[in-house]
């Protein structure tokens, strides 16, 4: 038998987020088993981490930052991965590990779930190589554990996409009727295996080469509870929930609104290009107008809900978390994308706040909304 774990995806993040919860929880006796990890992409940084995991079967993660007003600076082995393979090369392999998990992780970009109409129903057949795209890649190797007899299995996929889990049975699913395979396996996709819904949280700020990563000391893996699932580990960053909505709020409308408004004072006041947010937490304009939004224009959305003393909680992590000493997170590469970012952010809670029939004016995050700024 195989790993029971099957991972697609080599990023530094999951190095430092999910690889590395297994990798502790097999120390603690708390894992399914060990990894085998999937590289996706032609990305050549990619080929070089599964050649130097291949090489070295192990690596650093370096943990720097601040926690309950303590400065951690310690570095960790992970050894949970037993097997690196190559979708491209070693797709037979690929295939015979699918067939033998018992959960499937991935973090595939931004991008993942994008389709190609070049892969169609021919990548069935054997001896074909994998389709381009992530989802093909998928119905390809569930239609294989179909075929084979094997039990369906849990898909935890940790793209940051709104119900990541339902969205990518959907497209899994519309692809295997489009390709003609039939009721019973879509039945086996979308009713026999589990697809979960997470949200992942961790700031991965720098690669160590040529495997490895640098890593702020917060962790989360918020995990919508599902019947039968199996989860690949148990760890105490990882929290099964059936409020899953609650941690999405909480990381859209106060880390990444925070992120996103400090950002829009950057480009307002045209500031030093390499302003971090350490910097901007440590400068009193811009640290007085965050704090004035989360506490008038945010908090009180929270209380409403019944949830201010979770985001009163949340957000002394974040306030460490962004005052991080040692990492250099750029608001130029906040804003990248900003307009964009500031409707899903500033507009979500705006939106949720006349939901609520709150009557809050939230004038800065109005006027943040309709300055133009990052267009």
């Amino acid at each position: 038998m195989g790993n029971p774990i099957l991972q697609f995806g080599t990023s530094r993040f999951l190095q430092a987020h999910a690889d590395l919860f297994v990798s502790e929880a097999l120390d603690a006796g708390r894992a399914l088993g060990r990894i085998t990890v999937v590289q996706t992409t032609s990305n050549p940084d990619s080929r070089a981490r599964i050649d130097a995991l291949r090489a070295q079967g192990s690596y650093p993660v370096r943990v720097r930052g601040r926690q309950r007003n303590a400065t951690i600076d310690r570095t960790q082995t992970c050894r949970a991965i037993a097997e690196a393979l190559d979708a491209n090369t070693d797709w037979e392999r690929v295939r015979a590990a699918f067939i033998d998990a018992r959960v499937v992780i991935s973090n595939t970009g931004d991008r993942g779930y994008q389709c190609f109409e070049e892969d169609g129903a021919a990548a069935l057949l054997p001896g074909a190589p994998p389709p381009r795209g992530f989802v093909a890649k998928l119905a390809v190797l569930l239609k294989a554990r179909f075929d084979a007899g094997a039990a369906p299995l849990t898909l935890l996929p940790c793209e940051l996409v709104t119900h990541n889990g339902d969205v990518l049975r959907a497209l899994v699913a519309e692809l295997a009727r489009q390709w003609g395979l039939g009721d019973a396996f879509a039945h086996y996709v979308e009713h026999g295996c589990i697809w979960v819904n997470s949200l992942v949280d961790r700031i991965v700020s720098e690669p160590i080469q040529p495997v490895g990563a640098v890593a702020e000391p917060y962790a989360l893996w918020a995990i919508e509870r599902r019947a039968g699932m199996v989860l690949p580990c148990e760890h105490e960053a990882m929290v099964v929930t059936d409020d899953l909505e609650h941690y999405v709020q909480l990381k859209l409308l106060l880390l990444n609104l925070g992120h996103s408004y400090l950002a829009e004072r950057w480009l307002l006041l045209r500031r030093r290009a390499d302003e971090n947010t350490l910097q901007a937490m440590g400068d009193p304009l811009l640290r007085d107008a965050l704090e004035a939004v989360w506490r008038d224009e945010v908090l009180p959305v929270f209380d409403a809900l019944g949830k201010g003393a979770d985001a009163r909680a949340y957000l002394e992590d974040v306030r460490e978390r962004f005052q991080n000493p040692f990492l250099d997170h750029r608001l130029a590469d906040i804003a990248r994308d900003h307009e964009q970012k500031k409707e899903r952010r500033f507009g979500a809670v705006i939106k949720l706040a006349g939901e609520l029939k709150l009557d809050l004016p939230q004038s800065a995050l109005r006027a943040a909304l309709a300055s133009g700024a990052g267009a």
